[in-house]
């Protein structure tokens, strides 16, 4: 499942951690945590149903037989798995660095179009793109253009999250709280393209492929509104409609987690 932090997601961690809880050392065993409870109320809440609920199914899996690796084998899967991140280094997050650094420096200076180095982020194309969409993860605490642009282009590669604020300013997490929600929320949405890809070849379904993705999307928010919304009524910042968003959300998965399901399971 995607909601365990894949090594592509460890940069995000890393940097949340450094730059807002100067290393303390909770941020990253937590995030890991969250993920392992994502999966075991998602897993509940989606057995309550309609198209998951019924019987359980008997699992069987055969596991190999185990023994130790040999010394070959430990360097082919190191060459692969290194080979594999240069491969994904110099195509997909190379162009997608130098499409921000692009985004970044094009844009219109007194009503023309045009290149500059020194361009305001709010005049660039990628200020706008992001001003565009930045109000739909201010209630999640980071409705600013470079958080929003960040986010947007971990779709792409989980990577290019930290790519974003390498090229430009790290700016839009002013609050360790903003920050935490901006952590669990990249962790949680949509994988990458590529793992978007396998999920399509293990469903072999296009609806059921866009049904997860939209699932964790959804699911990605909800936690990242309810913790920033709690947790501004705790710190004296209170959004009453905010909150009352948050314990809405709360009280439908509490719901879903503790509702009989509808058919009686063996």
């Amino acid at each position: 499942t995607t909601f365990i932090p894949c090594g592509a997601k460890l940069p995000i961690i890393a940097l949340i951690t450094a730059a807002l809880f100067h290393g303390a050392w909770w941020v990253a065993p937590s995030a890991y945590f969250v993920g392992m409870a994502s999966i075991i109320i998602s897993g509940i809440m989606l057995k309550k149903t309609k198209p998951f609920e019924g019987e359980v199914a008997p699992f069987v899996m055969e596991l190999p037989a185990y023994h130790w690796p040999t010394v070959s084998s430990i360097l082919r899967s190191m060459w692969e798995r290194g080979w594999s991140f240069i491969k994904k280094a110099g195509t997909i997050i190379l162009i997608s660095s130098i499409v921000i650094w692009a985004g970044s420096v094009f844009g219109w200076t007194d009503g023309k179009f045009g290149f500059n180095a020194d361009l305001e982020l709010a005049d660039s194309i990628l200020g706008k793109i992001g001003n565009g969409v930045k109000w739909i993860f201010a209630p999640l605490g980071f409705g600013d253009a470079t958080a929003t642009v960040a986010t947007v282009m971990g779709l792409v590669a989980k990577e290019e999250v930290v790519g974003v604020f390498g090229v430009l300013d790290f700016q839009g997490l002013g609050s360790q709280l903003a920050g935490y929600s901006f952590l669990l929320f990249n962790l949680l949405c949509a994988p990458c393209f590529a793992a978007i890809g396998a999920i399509k070849r293990e469903m072999n379904n296009a609806k059921w492929t866009w049904a997860a993705v939209g699932y964790q999307c959804a699911f990605a928010y909800s936690v990242s509104l309810i913790v920033y919304q709690v947790g501004c009524a705790f710190t004296g910042r209170l959004n009453v409609v905010g909150l009352i968003a948050a314990i809405a959300l709360l009280a439908f998965i509490c719901y879903m987690l503790f509702r009989k399901p509808r058919v009686k399971v063996q």
